[in-house]
């Protein structure tokens, strides 16, 4: 089994929070720059610009600036390390699901004979 280390980590919190995960639908749609992302949210243009920041060093968005404006892309690759580490626990656990299911299945068997 790979070792995702600190990638998956931080999928996993950025995806842990609503705002981003707003800011995240928001973008499949379409780039968008630092504004048009913070507008439908209540909140000081700083603290939403931490939210970025956290996507970032996910990498599940870019940035690009342009002068003054900054615009944000979404990264689909970078879902890849979280979505390997489901993957092998879904294996992991059907595995060990289908063992018990056997196990289950000869002590019936046992049982009746």
């Amino acid at each position: 089994m790979p070792n995702y280390g600190d990638r998956v980590d931080e999928v996993f919190k950025a995806l842990s929070d609503p705002t981003r995960r707003k800011v995240i639908e928001r973008l499949v749609s379409s780039p968008a720059t630092t504004s048009e992302l913070a507008e439908p949210f209540e909140m000081a243009l700083p603290s939403f610009t931490q939210h970025l920041g956290v996507l970032e060093r996910a990498g599940l968005v870019t940035s690009t600036k342009q002068g003054r404006v900054r615009t944000y892309r979404l990264s689909p690759a970078g879902l890849d390390s979280a979505q390997g580490w489901l993957a092998d626990q879904r294996r992991l656990w059907e595995t060990r699901l289908d063992q018990l299911d056997a196990f289950l299945i000869r002590q019936q068997q046992e049982k009746q004979q």
